[in-house]
């Protein structure tokens, strides 16, 4: 079975941008509602989640939290990207237990190694 990684990701053209180049690599990524989120990692766990910190909800660290305190979900890591000046909320995200906080901008640069190196940890 391939790799699938959930992304809580509202941008549609960002989004598509992850979803293409993970085609390529052969992982599939499905969008997910930040209220969708815990349901959907109850019926099946994910080898990653994607996190838009900026998430048209203002929901991203209540995400985040409720991923961290769920015993079932807190092993899944957890990759959150924002515009590289949120400092504050890049700190944020990582006291609420975030693995990997990246700046936009870098996390579209390395996006296909990301997605690989995530969809490895679980299968490998």
């Amino acid at each position: 079975m391939a790799a699938k990684i959930v992304a809580v990701v509202d941008d549609i053209f960002f989004l598509a941008k992850i979803q293409q180049t993970a085609k390529q690599l052969g992982i599939a990524v499905e969008s997910v509602a930040p209220e969708a989120l815990q349901e959907k990692l109850a019926e099946d766990a994910p080898c990653a989640i994607l996190l838009d910190l900026n998430h048209k909800s203002g929901k991203a660290i209540a995400v985040l939290e409720g991923v961290r305190n769920n015993p079932a979900t807190r092993p899944i890591p957890v990759v959150a990207f924002l515009s590289h000046v949120q400092t504050d909320l890049a700190q944020s995200a990582r006291t609420a237990g975030c693995d990997r906080v990246m700046a936009r901008s870098a996390f579209s640069q390395q996006l296909p190694m990301l997605l690989q190196e995530l969809s490895q940890e679980k299968s490998g």
